[in-house]
């Protein structure tokens, strides 16, 4: 008996998705609930598991190609009878038993995909054998250094020039890359996009974390950060700003009573902005935890269609990777974004001293369309004047 594997349901906002990576061959053995391949979606990866136990017997789209809603994959014979008699359905190769327990990550199974190559040439260094993304890349580059000492090969991909080898490789953009390419397009073409700065006197919050650092990872089960402390300052300035908080429709302006922040995640597929729904609810404990839960599923790239989207203000740190100043660009349809940056020690004048203190450049990039100089202004002043005394968070003042 044949056994149809479709396309799963994807989301009314999400329009096809493209064929990742297959797990499986014609003729290998499957057994259900097993990873048979990977969708890509302009948003979340997906993965479709094999519906029973079986062989594979036919696929209808290869690697790379672009699928529907329902559309027929693949073919499963049901049961061990149906396998062919060859040898090779009789004894799996050593990819197809090990790809999935070598290389779990959605992220190493595409860098082996985009490089050619097969989990049983490399060895594993995590946890039960399973290959690292360091794993892939070491062997990349011990193979590489082999192949320029050696005679080059027809599959070379170096070209050896007068000054030395020079090398190119062309790989298609993730669905993901290409679909924030093209919203952060959209969003300078149809904002009136401007960024205002000011700088933030970090010195009490660093104190406030040294002093109950310990307290609160042992209560709560997870670190104080600083993500919580200015999630809740924005919060309450967006409370005094309404307007930050709002979007436009065509000719509408929608003023939100709800929060709900997008917090920017850098993945090896792309930037992705995971959504803390009613985060004025939230107490900093729960928001640090979701922040820290975000990150993680969103670079295994197991985060869902439904964390990503909505959002009516978005938080970004570039301060993270080092960068010390940016403009960041608003997530459309929001008309604000908040920017974070690098803490620096710096001498600043302190009643009439001067002192060293630890200070951040934060930015705000909003929609002239709807947000005066002056609204964007009061409100990053009130961002600043919550962190430097953070018991206004307490009192509401």
């Amino acid at each position: 008996m044949l056994i149809e594997v479709k396309v799963p349901n994807l989301p009314e906002s999400v329009a096809d998705a493209t064929i990742a990576t297959w797990h499986k061959k014609p003729g290998d053995k499957v057994t259900r609930d097993e990873n048979m391949l990977d969708l890509e979606t302009d948003k979340v990866v997906l993965e479709v598991p094999a519906p029973a136990d079986g062989i594979l017997q036919e696929v209808m789209f290869q690697t790379g190609d672009t699928v529907l809603s329902g559309q027929l994959l693949a073919k499963i014979a049901s049961g061990t009878a149906a396998a062919p008699e060859t040898k090779e359905s009789q004894a799996p190769t050593a990819h197809s038993v090990e790809s999935d327990d070598k290389a779990a990550s959605p992220a190493v199974r595409r860098l082996l995909a985009e490089n050619d190559l097969q989990p049983a040439l490399i060895t594993g260094t995590g946890k039960d054998g399973r290959i690292s993304k360091e794993d892939v890349l070491a062997f990349i580059a011990a193979n590489r250094a082999q192949t320029t000492s050696s005679t080059p090969s027809v599959k070379t991909l170096a070209v050896p020039m007068a000054s030395g080898p020079r090398e190119e490789r062309r790989v298609p953009m993730s669905r993901l890359r290409a679909k924030v390419a093209e919203r952060l397009l959209e969003a300078q073409h149809n904002a009136a996009m401007l960024t205002t700065f000011n700088e933030v006197n970090l010195k009490a919050v660093m104190d406030l974390r040294a002093h109950y650092k310990e307290a609160f990872e042992k209560k709560h089960g997870v670190k104080l950060g600083f993500m919580s402390f200015f999630t809740k300052a924005v919060i309450e300035s967006l409370k005094r700003f309404p307007v930050v908080n709002a979007s436009i429709d065509g000719q509408d302006i929608v003023y939100h009573g709800f929060y709900d922040i997008g917090v920017a995640v850098s993945t090896e597929r792309g930037l992705v902005v995971p959504v803390l729904r009613d985060a004025d609810q939230l107490s900093m404990a729960e928001i640090e935890k979701k922040i820290g839960d975000y990150a993680s599923r969103a670079r295994q790239g197991k985060l869902t269609i439904e964390e990503m989207q909505g959002g009516t203000f978005t938080i970004t740190n570039g301060g993270v990777f080092g960068s010390l100043l940016s403009t960041p660009i608003i997530h459309s349809p929001q008309t604000g974004i908040l920017g974070m940056h690098k803490i620096q020690e710096k001498p600043i004048a302190e009643n009439g001293q001067v002192v060293i203190r630890p200070m951040m450049y934060i930015a705000l990039s909003y929609d002239h369309r709807l947000i005066d100089g002056k609204d964007s202004v009061q409100f990053l002043v009130s961002v600043k004047e919550l962190l430097e005394d953070p018991s206004r968070l307490l009192l509401g003042v």
